[in-house]
């Protein structure tokens, strides 16, 4: 008897003590959960305080820093032994898949990763997560101490601070004091550019596997580091959404197994379980599928991981919001309550399946190791651009993707991308090898694979996406495998050295291929340089030189004085330049350095617009390439103040997607119309391009469509159920095309003629009649991905890139984004030449 009174005692007295020890995040807050929107900062403060109360079950790690210079964190969370030896757990997990060389000395248990709050103004994810943090410590919660038992659960509070951050100052700014649940209340109306990205207007769910944004790049180390088991994903859709729960919607890879597919649907099991007990709706199989390979849900997937996402009808929502759907009232503490038992059913579905969790996922790797993965095991890439081949290899360290060379030349039969033919080739030893006999070899599979197979047509983002392509590098898929020599990770990295023999040269001469390039070129303009460009192919001391080459003469240079050569040298090395000098401004081929044929290159005063009608992204995407990409200078003017804009004061005038409909009046059109004429640039993009389109005085027209004779028409039998495939027909969601350039043309120069595009609407531009087609589509140049059948005919001779000329200036149409999402590098010059080139 006195045995159980001791037990007693000793149970009520650890109840006590945690509740002692640890607050609940109402308690800490000062706020009951759902009344208010928690600041960043206060969620971190409670993951920290927590940490400090718990040490032995807890531990935070710090993994970086917004643009804005919020902390990214994460909270690791197990039980008492499981985080005594974290780190051999880590480890071992590792070395089980193959990504260390050492044998694990430690069982492993499941590893599961939640992240909140990828979108800012999903907001509830954050908000939901401290519940989460609290209860898996909770010694009441038996659910969740079992969960502990086997499983370690990786906590992230917000993958996107920044966005979070905004969007909830501004709601706590302008919220009643009293919810008002009105839809058209100002609380509920979010202003532009609205809290769903990040700093730079990037969506950071789409940037896992190109690691673009500072954010995903210190996440993915961070998660290379631990190779989770499971990862889910917390969001929010439409506000008259009910909730979003796997299994997934089709169209899956071919590359998922069926252990996945088969985790899915337990998922949905556990997931009911919560959401029929209270009697919530939901869906499950629809909308989000498991294909792009850069998402929260299909980058885990593909490492061998469970990946998912939960989907909380909400944004826009606030504290409260009355849907006329449903005839309710959505409130942020019915989101929070949903998140919450998402969060739950996953980590019970995990912790009940640990040991064939953690099996399969070794399995997933070695199968891998043995027999490589797809019909092609290596992708050659050949070594004609040593500076994008470099670009390249930086992507695949952060994917802990292995690359080697042949040890000694090879002949060999691949598919070559360009020409998509088996043709046989020569494997060189400076040659790129990437092997799918590795541990990531499936995720090499999916980026590498010229075609990948689309189940169905109906998907949620872009349908093709091989490295090669968005590399724009010559490349072959080969059946076959080499005796190779493979380097250990990042060995391989080679930085090309300048052989400069003469101390005070005539002119430098730099070559022109990539962005590395152009870098180059805008550090030495805002240095003060002068640099000028060959429009022409020329040969200078028997060596060739390709139109585009930078040549940087002394002459035009004197007032730097003995800076000059220092700043090109310096600017050359920090870059990756490959420098070659010259004694004489004389040419053997082509024109010399004083002829009109090698043109200055002016440092031009540049402004892009943002705000109203502006869509966010391009906008960002803009603004990041100058910033980050090429660190140039750039002015940023929102629409409102269009009219203020000192057009007499600027060179070039970016004009991203958008809406243009409110902000080029006609006004406004006859304003910058004279400012070309007079010398102006625009560079207008995607829908700042189509602004243009069939208005009176500016040559971009869109095509006629051909009348057909008429026939009798007939009744529209099209069956109402078949309404979204139908709607197909007409959609080109993001597919690769092979863009003919004109090479000859400084917006092309770089390029050898042709230029792979990831195109996502059906422009229907005809070629230009009085200006310059730089780049087009002919009859059929879809290299990969899907697009209706009626889109398909609509990109046939098509425009992509065009100049007009007007005056003194020029106007540059890019149906097309090069700079689409900041990954696709093989477009990035074309912007750049239209930038400082295109005179």
């Amino acid at each position: 008897m006195k045995k159980i009174i001791l037990i007693i005692i000793l149970i009520i007295n650890c109840l006590i003590g945690f509740s002692q020890n640890i607050q609940t995040p109402d308690n800490f807050f000062g706020y009951t959960y759902g009344t208010k929107f928690t600041f960043h900062h206060r969620v971190i403060d409670y993951m920290r305080y927590v940490a400090n109360e718990k040490k032995n079950q807890v531990k935070i790690i710090e993994y970086g820093q917004t643009y804005e210079g919020r902390p990214l964190l994460i909270a690791i969370v197990a039980n008492d032994e499981n985080l005594a030896k974290i780190e051999e757990i880590r480890k071992s997990n590792l070395q089980n898949i193959g990504l260390l060389a050492e044998k694990s000395q430690t069982k492993v248990p499941a590893i599961a990763w939640l992240s909140y709050n990828v979108h800012g103004n999903e907001s509830a994810s954050s908000n939901t997560v401290t519940k989460v943090l609290y209860e898996l410590l909770n010694p009441e919660n038996a659910t969740t101490q079992a969960i502990l038992k086997n499983t370690v659960v990786i906590l992230d509070p917000c993958i996107n601070p920044d966005g979070y951050d905004s969007y909830a100052q501004w709601y706590n700014r302008v919220g009643n004091t009293t919810p008002d649940a009105s839809p058209y209340n100002r609380e509920h109306q979010e202003p532009w550019p609205k809290g769903r990205y990040n700093h730079y207007q990037f969506d950071l769910n789409r940037d896992w596997a190109w690691q673009t944004q500072i954010e995903s790049e210190k996440r993915i180390k961070l998660y290379n580091d631990w190779m989770p088991h499971l990862h889910s994903d917390f969001h929010e859709m439409g506000l008259n959404d009910p909730y979003y729960f796997p299994p997934a919607a089709r169209p899956y890879h071919e590359n998922l197994t069926a252990w996945q597919r088969d985790f899915h649907v337990q998922l949905g099991e556990f997931n009911k379980k919560y959401f029929d007990a209270n009697n919530l709706l939901y869906y499950t199989k629809e909308q989000y599928d498991l294909f792009f390979p850069s998402y929260g849900d299909s980058y885990p997937s593909y490492n061998g991981a469970i990946g998912m996402t939960y989907e909380q009808g909400g944004i826009g929502a606030g504290l409260a919001v009355a849907r006329d759907k449903y005839q309710d009232t959505l409130t942020l503490r019915q989101r929070i309550d949903h998140h919450f038992a998402a969060s739950m059913a996953t980590l019970e579905t995990i912790s009940t399946r640990a040991d064939r969790t953690v099996d399969e996922f070794i399995k997933y790797h070695k199968a891998t190791q043995s027999n490589g993965s797809g019909i092609y095991k290596n992708y050659v890439l050949k070594n004609d651009n040593p500076a994008q081949i470099q670009k390249l290899k930086t992507l695949l360290d952060k994917l802990q993707i292995v690359y080697g060379r042949v040890s000694k030349e090879q002949n060999a039969i691949g598919y070559n991308y360009l020409t998509q033919k088996d043709e046989s080739f020569k494997v060189q030893t400076n040659d790129l090898l990437i092997s799918t006999q590795q541990p990531k070899g499936t995720f090499v599979k999916i980026l590498f694979e010229p075609k990948s197979v689309l189940e169905d047509s109906l998907t949620y983002d872009v349908t093709a996406w091989a490295l090669p392509y968005a590399y724009n590098l010559k490349a072959y898929a080969v059946k076959t495998g080499f005796d190779y020599a493979q380097p250990d990770k990042q060995s391989n990295i080679e930085h090309q050295s300048s052989n400069i023999k003469i101390a005070k040269p005539y002119a430098y001469l730099a070559p022109w291929k990539t962005t590395n390039d152009l870098k180059f070129l805008a550090q030495l303009l805002k240095n003060g340089v002068k640099a000028k460009i060959s429009e022409r192919d020329f040969e200078v001391g028997g060596k060739q030189y390709r139109a585009g080459t930078l040549v940087i003469t002394r002459t035009n240079n004197e007032n730097l004085g003995e800076r000059f050569d220092k700043i090109i040298r310096d600017k050359a090395t920090e870059n990756d330049i490959v420098l070659e000098t010259t004694t004489s401004g004389l040419v053997q081929k082509g024109y010399d350095f004083g002829s009109d044929y090698v043109f200055p290159i002016k440092a031009p005063k540049i402004v892009t617009l943002s705000g109203k009608g502006i869509t966010e992204t391009a906008f960002g995407e803009v603004w990041h390439f100058f910033e980050q990409q090429i660190q140039y200078p750039i002015t940023v003017v929102n629409t409102e103040d269009f009219e203020k804009i000192p057009l007499h004061n600027i060179d070039v005038l970016i004009l991203p997607d958008g809406d243009y409909s409110e902000i080029l009046t006609d006004k406004n059109t006859e304003n910058i119309k004279k400012w070309v004429q007079n010398g102006g640039k625009i560079i207008a993009m995607e829908g700042g391009a189509m602004a243009f389109a069939d208005k009176d005085g500016f040559a971009l027209k869109t095509k006629k469509i051909e009348e057909k004779p008429k026939t009798e028409e007939k009744p529209n039998f099209k069956p109402y159920l078949n309404r979204e495939r139908i709607e197909i027909d007409d959609a080109n969601p993001g597919s690769v095309h092979r863009v003919e350039l004109d090479a000859t043309h400084p917006l092309a120069f770089g390029y050898d003629g042709n230029y792979f595009a990831l195109l996502r609407d059906t422009y229907n531009l005809d070629y230009l009649k009085d200006g310059w087609n730089v780049g087009y589509l002919k009859n059929n140049n879809l290299v990969a991905g899907f697009v209706g059948k009626n889109a398909q005919e609509k990109l046939k001779n098509t425009l992509v890139f065009g100049v007009e000329e007007m005056g003194k200036g020029k106007i540059v149409y890019m149906a097309d984004n090069p700079l689409f999402r900041a990954f696709w590098e093989g477009g990035k010059l074309i912007f750049g030449n239209a930038v400082f080139l295109v005179k």
